[in-house]
C-alpha cells in the first residue's frame, strides 16, 4: 500500500527528487557510518549531475549528512548550516567521532556516467584512516522524495489492508463491492496502519501545512534564488485581486486568477526553498493545495471532513499513478509531475463536490489525458521557469476536469488505467533531454539572461 502520508511530504524546496530525496540519503548513510569512518565522499550521476546545482542537490546531501531531515529541517536555518561546513569540513558521526566531508573536494558532479536502475543516482563512500573504503551505498531518488538503495525493490513497505487495489478498475471495484467512497476506502486502508485519529490528525497538519505556504508566498515579494532573479508575483497578483473588490470590477473568470495565485505562491515558496508538501512532487507541489484552497474558499461547505475526503481520492489516484507508471519527472518528463499532480487534484475536487466513484475516476482520466507528451525542460536547472506558471495551469485544468466529469455519469472511452499506461509509455519514448536534464526545450532555446 502507498499511504498518503507517502505521497504527502512535509519538507523542503525547491525539488522532492534533487533535495528531499539526496538529503534522505545522505542522512541514511550518515546513520549507518561504520566506527572510525575518517572521511565520507559522495558522488551524483544523471539528472542529478546535469541539474543539481540548480535544484540545490549539492546542499542536500550536506545537509543529510550532517544529521538533517526534511519535516523538520527550518529552512532559515539551512545558510548557517552550509556555512559552518565549509569551514569545518566535518560531519558528525553516530559513533561521536567526525568524518571529514569538504564539499568542494568530497562532493562529485559526474556529468558523464548514468547508473542503471534511475537518472537521479548516488553514491556515498566511507573510508577508514588508512583511506580504506569501509562502506559503500549507492542510492536512487526516484521522485517525491521517495528514495530506494540498491538492493531494494521499494521504499514503501508492503501492509495488509482490508481493501487493496492495484488498478482503478480494482478502486472501482471495491467501492462498488462496500458502498464505500473512493476516500473511504482510502482511510480504511490507511486505518489498517494507524488509529484514525492519527490520521485525521496527519491529514489536517498536510493541509495546514499547504495553507500556510499559500499565506507565506502570497505576502512575500522580492525576486527568487538563482542567476534567473525571477521576480516573485503572488504578493502583487493578490494585491490586485483585492484592489479590483473595491472598485466593483471583478470579471466572471477573477476565480481562475485566485486559484493561479495560489499555485504561483507555493511553487515560488518552493523555488526558494521553502517549506512546502510534496504533491506528489515538489515541482508541482502547487496544483493540489491551489485547487484545495480553492474549495475551501469558494465552494460551498468545504469543512475539515471534506478537506480530508480531497485528500484521500487525491492519493489513491496518486497512489495508482506512481504504482503503474511514475511520479518523477526525471523519469517520464513534466507528464509525471505537474500532470499527475492535476490528476490526484481533479479526483479530489470531485469527491468534495459529490461526485460517484466513476465520476473521480473520470476527472482524474480527463486532468492526465490532457498533460500527456509534457517535457520537463527547466531553464539553468532551476524549478522556476516553466515551473512556476505550468502549476496555475495544472490547477486549473484540474478544476476543468472535475467539472466536465461532474457534468457526466462516469461513462467514458478512456480509462484512468489507460491514461496511465500511456503515461508510462510516452515516459519511456520521450528522450532524456527532455526529462529534467536542462539540456532541451526551454532550456535551450531562453538565454538564462
Amino acid at each position: 500500500m502507498i499511504s498518503v502520508f507517502d505521497l504527502f511530504k512535509i519538507g523542503v524546496g525547491p525539488s522532492s527528487s534533487h533535495t528531499v530525496g539526496p538529503m534522505v540519503a545522505g542522512k541514511r548513510f550518515r546513520d549507518a557510518l561504520p566506527a572510525g569512518t575518517a572521511r565520507i565522499t559522495a558522488e551524483l550521476f544523471g539528472s542529478l549531475a546535469w541539474t543539481g546545482k540548480g535544484h540545490a542537490t549539492d546542499r542536500a546531501v550536506c545537509l543529510g549528512l550532517l544529521g538533517a531531515v526534511p519535516a523538520t529541517l527550518e529552512p532559515d536555518d539551512v545558510p548557517a548550516l552550509i556555512a559552518r561546513l565549509a569551514i569545518e569540513k566535518a560531519v558528525d558521526a553516530p559513533d561521536g567521532g567526525r568524518a571529514g566531508f569538504d564539499p568542494d573536494a568530497d562532493l562529485i558532479f559526474d556529468f558523464k556516467t548514468l547508473l542503471p536502475r534511475h537518472t537521479n543516482g548516488m553514491r556515498f563512500r566511507a573510508y577508514d584512516g588508512d583511506g580504506g573504503i569501509s562502506a559503500e551505498r549507492i542510492f536512487y531518488s526516484i521522485g517525491g522524495g521517495f528514495v530506494v538503495a540498491d538492493g531494494e525493490t521499494q521504499e514503501v513497505a508492503e501492509h495488509p489492508v482490508p481493501h487493496p487495489f492495484d488498478c482503478a478498475a480494482d478502486l472501482l471495484t471495491a467501492c462498488a463491492r462496500t458502498g464505500l467512497s473512493i476516500a473511504e476506502v482510502q482511510m480504511a486502508n490507511e486505518c489498517a496502519l494507524k488509529p484514525r485519529a492519527e490520521v485525521e490528525a496527519g491529514l489536517d497538519a498536510i493541509a495546514g501545512a499547504m495553507f500556510a505556504c499559500i499565506d507565506r508566498g502570497l505576502a512575500v515579494d522580492g525576486s527568487l534564488p538563482g542567476r534567473l532573479r525571477v521576480k516573485r508575483r503572488a504578493k502583487a497578483i493578490r494585491e490586485k485581486l483585492e484592489a479590483d473588490r473595491g472598485l466593483n470590477q471583478r470579471p466572471p473568470h477573477e476565480i481562475m486568477d485566485w486559484v493561479s495565485v495560489f499555485a504561483i505562491a507555493v511553487n515560488e515558496e518552493n523555488a526558494a526553498g521553502g517549506r512546502v508538501v510534496t504533491a506528489p512532487t515538489n515541482g508541482a507541489a502547487g496544483i493540489v493545495p491551489a485547487v484545495l484552497r480553492y474549495a475551501s474558499d469558494f465552494c460551498q461547505e468545504v469543512g475539515p471532513e471534506e478537506v480530508r475526503a480531497f485528500l484521500l481520492t487525491a492519493a489513491a489516484v496518486g497512489s495508482l499513478i506512481k504504482r503503474n507508471a511514475s511520479i518523477s519527472g526525471a523519469e517520464v518528463g513534466c507528464q509525471g509531475e505537474v500532470g499527475s499532480a492535476a490528476s490526484m487534484a481533479a479526483a479530489g475536487l470531485a469527491a468534495v463536490l459529490g461526485a460517484s466513484p466513476e465520476q473521480i475516476e473520470n476527472a482524474a482520466e480527463i486532468a492526465m489525458e490532457h498533460h500527456l507528451g509534457m517535457t520537463c525542460d527547466p531553464i539553468g536547472g532551476l524549478v522556476q521557469i516553466p515551473c512556476i506558471e505550468r502549476n496555475a495551469f495544472g490547477a486549473n485544468k484540474a478544476i476543468a476536469a472535475a467539472s466536465l466529469a461532474l457534468r457526466g455519469d462516469g461513462i467514458h472511452h478512456v480509462s484512468l488505467d489507460q491514461v496511465i499506461e500511456t503515461m508510462r509509455q510516452t515516459g519511456a519514448d520521450m528522450q532524456s533531454k527532455y526529462k529534467e536534464t536542462s539540456q532541451g526545450g526551454l532550456a535551450v532555446n531562453v538565454p538564462e539572461c
